[in-house]
């Protein structure tokens, strides 16, 4: 049994009697801010449960995950590098998991564990109650991995006018896009590919409304787009949204310097938090939490 000194990154659920455990798992996951805002939401709805970290050797996930089941938690959230091998773990998986080929939250019933994404849900929502105008608008999506992959579905789901992936090889950016025509036509939306180096193109590249980076460049401080694709998708009217967060990142900076707005990803991290949340402990506690108060917090 793992000791109470070290529950901070092998959250055991047999040391936490009488109460529902979950946990975040990853690797690093020491940084995760999801115990505090689960916490955050169990205080706001007074429920008793305790939210703690995993951290499994690469390769490890399914080990920890079963062993971390089998003692009695409840549910997981799921992060780098794990996503992929937590839709494997899963004995169902939701519609939106399927869309989206990754699963970010796990939880056990009727002795089968079920897998979700939530991560696009909380990006719409972050968007809206930031003012984004989804519906009608010109989005670049930058990226075509499992971050994007987990967005779009959502993304579509708002009808945008014109939705176009840039990856920076064109081939993982045509497959979303053969992958997702039948919704993007569902909901009237272009959807196209391009790559990063495509955007460089000043007469077939318009400024857009909003530009995501879901990519991971910003954790080498570096930006997917060249200041010559940046000086033609950014205009003054543009929001840029980076999904990384903690600091302003490259692509946040090329966004400033053309006089656009720009958002971090933590609001997203609180409103996926938000959805898993509220899938473990009920749909009917919607009303009892504030994503934006535990957002505004967080900021402080």
């Amino acid at each position: 049994m793992t000791s109470p000194a070290s529950t901070d990154l092998h959250t055991d659920p047999r040391l936490f009697e009488g109460i529902d455990v979950y946990a975040v798992t990853g690797n690093p996951i020491s940084h995760s801010k999801s115990p505090l805002i689960h916490a955050k939401f169990a205080q706001q709805t007074q429920q008793a449960m305790h939210y703690g970290r995993l951290q499994p050797e690469l390769g490890g996930f399914v080990r920890a995950a079963h062993d971390f089941f089998v003692a009695g938690g409840k549910g997981m959230n799921v992060t780098v590098p794990f996503k992929l091998d937590a839709k494997a773990f899963s004995d169902v998986l939701t519609p939106r998991a399927q869309l989206a080929g990754a699963v970010n939250t796990l939880w056990i019933r009727d002795e089968k564990i079920y897998g979700d994404n939530t991560d696009g849900a909380g990006l719409v929502r972050d968007l809206l109650a930031q003012g984004i105008a989804i519906a009608g608008a010109r989005i670049l999506l930058l990226g075509a991995g499992g971050a994007a992959r987990g967005v779009l579905a959502p993304l579509l789901d708002q009808s945008p006018k014109h939705l176009v992936i840039a990856n920076r090889s064109s081939a993982k950016a045509d497959e979303l896009v053969t992958l997702m025509t039948d919704q993007a036509k569902m909901n009237n939306t272009i959807l196209e590919s391009t790559t990063h180096e495509g955007l460089e193109d000043s007469k077939n590249t318009a400024p857009f409304d909003l530009v995501i980076n879901a990519t991971a460049a910003g954790l080498d401080n570096q930006s997917p787009l060249s200041n010559l694709a940046a000086a033609n998708v950014f205009a003054p009217s543009s929001f840029a949204y980076e999904m990384l967060y903690g600091k302003t990142s490259s692509f946040m900076q090329q966004a400033l310097q053309r006089g656009a707005r720009v958002s971090d990803g933590l609001g997203m991290l609180v409103e996926q938090a938000a959805d898993a949340f509220l899938l473990w402990r009920g749909s009917d506690l919607a009303t009892s939490i504030d994503p934006r108060a535990v957002l505004a917090e967080l900021r402080s």
